[in-house]
């Protein structure tokens, strides 16, 4: 795995269901979005935990433990896959502690521990189609057909066209405000199904309205938000992930 910056290099593991991310070098200004970014992308691959082991990680400023809250954050709602650290010197462990990261990212001494703390989780049950779509208003067909197969092969059939909606709204953005060839990403969790595309711009997806024509042009972005249960726009080392979960409730 690519490092984020010069100063910090990510080895990447698998350990069963777990990714073990090795952190090398300094943590600071420069170099948080980079690790934060990596650790949020090694989530969206959705193993059964990321644990990074923070050894060989120095942090001269004790706020800066705070990028793996913030990489927690970024994945809470989906994938919500847990996130831990791993720190043999029991300094680093009560600074993470004292800063509060403790609370949302749990710290253990050793990689064993972390991964007994995970080996109880329960398998996660996913269901998951991922295509990269052509670049340009052809890729926007293809897109509902992935998502009318992959729902009808999941028995997911309800949720077809509040989905398509969705992956459309998703692919147009891509092609109008980036460069990307979009990807399109579907999983069915549980009685959820979560639709995503994936893009090459650092720009976060944000609502926008055209305040010279007032209610009467809508974002699709605001008609995604009416539309399903939660949405976000999570950043990635190459760009971002823009996700939509949507329910029973959320049927057309």
């Amino acid at each position: 795995m690519a490092d984020p910056s010069p100063a910090v290099v990510i080895a990447t593991d698998r350990c069963g269901d777990a990714a073990i991310l090795r952190v090398d070098g300094v943590l600071d200004s420069s170099t948080y979005r980079g690790l934060r970014d990596c650790v949020i992308k090694a989530a969206l691959d959705e193993p059964n935990a990321v644990i990074v082991d923070v050894n060989r990680l120095e942090v001269p400023g004790p706020s800066a433990w705070s990028v793996f809250t913030s990489a927690r954050w970024h994945v809470n709602i989906w994938p919500d896959v847990p996130i831990l650290l791993v720190s043999g010197d029991i300094r680093d462990r009560r600074a993470i502690a004292r800063c509060g990261v403790a609370r949302y990212v749990p710290v253990h001494p050793t990689r064993e521990a972390a991964l007994r703390a995970v080996s109880g989780s329960a398998v996660r049950s996913r269901r998951r189609g991922r295509a990269v779509l052509p670049r340009g208003r052809v890729g926007i067909r293809p897109a509902r057909t992935l998502i009318d197969e992959w729902l009808t092969a999941w028995s997911r059939d309800g949720l077809i066209p509040v989905a398509s909606t969705v992956a459309t709204v998703f692919v147009e953005n891509v092609l109008e405000h980036t460069e990307s060839a979009p990807v399109l990403i579907a999983e069915s969790y549980g009685g959820c199904v979560t639709v995503a595309v994936e893009d090459g711009s650092q720009q976060p997806a944000i609502r926008h309205e055209d305040t010279g024509y007032g209610a009467d042009l809508v974002s699709g972005l605001s008609v995604v938000s009416v539309l399903c249960r939660a949405w976000g726009s999570t950043p990635t080392p190459s760009g971002k992930t823009v996700w939509a979960v949507v329910g029973h409730e959320n049927q057309l």
